[in-house]
This record gives structure tokens, C-alpha cells and sequence, in this order.
């Protein structure tokens, strides 16, 4: 294959795109963009279009599932950006680096990447973690409306457009689309994550909903502390 060099123009817009792709790779955990939590250490495209992308984590023992996801993610997301003709992502100071680095540019999988470790591939826990993820988002948008007056208990009977417009409402959409779960405007505002069947039973739905929203957050502020105390550094490198 013929090297194409690119103007520094051209690579600089290169990596304008590979950090928007970044952007787009979340902590399936705490549902955020690695960019925004400052996973990303460092992001380099040569002339060539080749891209280096150096991830972190808040501690050298966060979960090897957990950790894989990520990596992999960033992989598929930065490999599809037009121009890049080459893709290196490796975790840093992590008990499994080199497990994981291995395994995600060899794209063997989970289970080949951990062998006599791990017994399945990480559909279901992404599933898992999508599901938390529009119980949390499902309390955001109904906080909202209920603070404008709106009666709890009307809740089931509003449909997703009946939420105010707003980057919350269009991120529980898409986690609620790539569950494969109804997510129209004329969907239901509030449904089961693991059915997609209406809610029955409001107020316990909104409790866990808040629950889940909760301890999702806290997450977040603890994971961004242990960066910070790990690296001295603040998120959104």
C-alpha cells in the first residue's frame, strides 16, 4: 500500500476527528465519554494518518472487564475515523495492560485475551450497564418535568417528546436505541430497561431510577478524585 502524507493541515483535522470519536467512548460503568473523565493521556496522528492513543484509569486494579471495554471501544471508534490508515490504543499502569493491549490488536476478544480466566465475552455486561444507564436517565428527564409541575403518577402516560429538549433527553434516546428498546417521540416516556413493557408501578420505578442516578454520580466524582490524586492532573486533557 502507497504512503500518503498528509499537509500538517490535513493531519491536525485528522485528530481534531480522532478526538471527537474518543469523545464518543464511554465508561460503561459511569456512562460518560473517557474524554470528559480524562482517560485519555495522550492522542498523537502522524503525517501518515497513523494514530497512537494512550488510556488511563484512577486505579491500577479497576476492573479488567471494565478496562477491555473501554480499550476496545476506543479502538473500533478511532479505526473508523476517515483518513486513519493505522491504530494503536494501549491502557497504561494497569495490573492487565498487557492482556488487554494484546488482545484488542489482535481483536481476539475477551475470552482469548484472559485465557482459563475469563468464560464469556462482555455483551451481557454492556447490556447490563445500558440498562443502569436509561434507569439514570429515565430519573433525569422526570426530574425535570416534575419540577415544572407535573404530577409523578401522570408520568406513564407521557411519551419520550413530552421531555423537555435537551442533551439528557437525547442521551437517554440513544441508550434506550442501542438497547434496542422503543425510542420515538411517541414512545413511552417511561419503560422497563430490561423489557421495554410500560411501568406498572411508578413509584418504585423512579426510586430505583433515582437510586441508580445516584450512585452512578457518586461513582463518577470518586473515579475523577482517584485520577486526580493518582496523576495530579484534572479531567478533559
Amino acid at each position: 500500500m502507497t504512503s500518503v502524507t498528509r499537509t500538517p493541515d490535513q493531519a491536525a483535522a485528522v485528530l481534531a476527528a480522532v478526538w471527537s470519536a474518543l469523545g464518543t467512548v464511554l465508561d460503561p460503568e459511569l456512562d460518560e465519554p473517557l474524554t470528559h473523565l480524562g482517560f485519555v493521556s495522550h492522542c498523537l496522528v502522524t503525517e501518515e494518518g497513523e494514530v497512537r492513543v494512550r488510556l488511563r484509569l484512577p486505579t491500577y486494579f479497576c476492573a479488567p472487564n471494565f478496562a477491555y471495554l473501554m480499550v476496545a471501544d476506543a479502538y473500533d471508534a478511532v479505526r473508523a475515523v476517515p483518513g486513519v490508515t493505522a491504530v494503536s490504543v494501549k491502557l497504561e499502569d494497569h495490573f492487565a495492560a498487557a492482556s488487554i493491549n494484546d488482545g484488542v490488536a489482535q481483536r481476539a476478544g475477551f475470552v482469548d485475551s484472559f485465557p482459563g480466566e475469563a468464560v464469556a465475552e462482555l455483551d451481557d455486561l454492556r447490556a447490563d450497564f445500558l440498562r443502569r444507564a436509561v434507569l439514570a436517565g429515565t430519573d433525569r428527564v422526570c426530574r425535570a418535568l416534575i419540577a415544572t409541575g407535573v404530577d409523578r403518577f401522570s408520568l406513564v402516560d407521557l411519551t419520550l417528546g413530552d421531555a423537555p429538549e435537551g442533551a439528557d433527553r437525547e442521551r437517554l434516546r440513544s441508550r434506550r436505541r442501542e438497547l434496542g428498546l422503543p425510542s420515538g417521540d411517541s414512545d413511552p416516556l417511561v419503560l422497563d430497561p430490561a423489557t421495554g413493557e410500560a411501568v406498572t408501578d411508578i413509584r418504585a420505578h423512579l426510586g430505583l431510577a433515582r437510586l441508580t442516578r445516584v450512585s452512578q454520580e457518586a461513582n463518577s466524582g470518586v473515579c475523577r478524585g482517584m485520577l486526580l490524586g493518582r496523576y495530579g492532573v484534572k479531567e478533559e486533557l
